[in-house]
């Protein structure tokens, strides 16, 4: 957990998973500043331009950490050709000008928490992936790969941190067509269903950001829960908790014609272990997908 008086500063903050990380740190009595992409309407923003290298010094300046939560979804279809190029500029462009500010900076953080993500590993059947284990193959991938590398040069003046995050459980991100499908009794299984869909409630992905700004660990962090579940599991639990059907099944070679998204985001099997995570001594508070479906959608179900 961040210690209370910190600064630290965020991008993507008006995101899913950024949202509830500045609403944690507030909690717990940290200054939160947010870069924007327009002109700042509070003291508290600063404006930036990742795509043309721009920056408010001022603000990595004045910040004691930063969390660099920005990229195009990966949500959006279809992955075109120019629009997976956007995944990858967007990622590696928003990092490479918060490094070169910390690289500048008279009084650099002294931690860059860097977003990142579970795609690294690529398909990997069963096998249990931790930290050590090596990248994979495919788009996201070589997309996550070159992220963390833009990433790494901060080290020179701070401690970096690379946040592989897998699917958050929340209203938002990977769960908002699954939740939408599902409400309508249009629940389905993704090919086999037997892929591990590497899952973190939104609230523990927060809170494992916040546990890594005051830790003194480096390097790549798996952010994913730690029971391992599959792509049907989740999907089913997601139709039980809403009180839906779950009558379908898309078949594998559906999900192939939709290219490198259908393979990376729906059909890749990723068993991922939050080993440094768990080593360091963070608790997880949905420690099952069961815990992090029923906590963020129990309650529509009574509705």
């Amino acid at each position: 957990m961040a210690p209370s008086g910190r600064t630290v500063l965020v991008s993507g903050a008006s995101g899913f998973i950024g949202s509830e990380l500045c609403r944690q740190l507030e909690s717990q009595g940290n200054t939160v500043l947010r870069l924007v992409r327009r002109a700042p309407r509070t003291p508290g923003e600063f404006a930036w331009a990742p795509a043309d290298g721009v920056i408010d010094q001022s603000a990595v300046e004045r910040a004691d950490a930063v969390v660099n939560l920005s990229g195009a979804s990966t949500g959006r279809q279809p992955w075109t050709h120019g629009y997976k190029a956007e995944i990858l500029r967007s990622r590696v462009l928003a990092t490479q000008t918060i490094v070169d500010a910390i690289l500048r900076a008279d009084s650099p953080p002294t931690v860059l928490v860097n977003g990142s993500a579970v795609g690294f590993y690529g398909d990997r059947g069963e096998e249990s992936l931790t930290e050590a284990s090596p990248k994979g193959s495919g788009f996201l991938s070589d997309v996550v790969s070159a992220w963390e590398e833009a990433a790494k040069p901060a080290s020179e003046r701070t401690r970096v941190v690379l946040a592989r995050t897998g699917v958050v459980v929340g209203h938002g991100g990977a769960f908002t067509p699954l939740l939408a499908l599902t409400r309508v009794g249009l629940g389905a299984r993704f090919g086999s269903g037997k892929q591990f869909w590497p899952w973190i409630g939104l609230h523990d992905e927060a809170a494992a950001i916040r546990h890594l700004l005051d830790s003194t660990m480096d390097g790549a962090v798996n952010l994913a829960g730690p029971v391992p579940a599959t792509s049907r599991e989740i999907t089913e639990q997601l139709a039980r908790t809403l009180g839906r059907w779950h009558p379908f099944a898309v078949p594998t070679f559906a999900l192939s014609a939709l290219g490198d998204a259908g393979r990376d985001l729906l059909l890749a099997s990723q068993r991922v272990a939050p080993t440094r995570l768990e080593q360091d001594g963070f608790v997880f508070r949905d420690r099952t997908h069961k815990d992090a479906i029923e906590r963020a959608f129990g309650a529509a179900r009574a509705r």
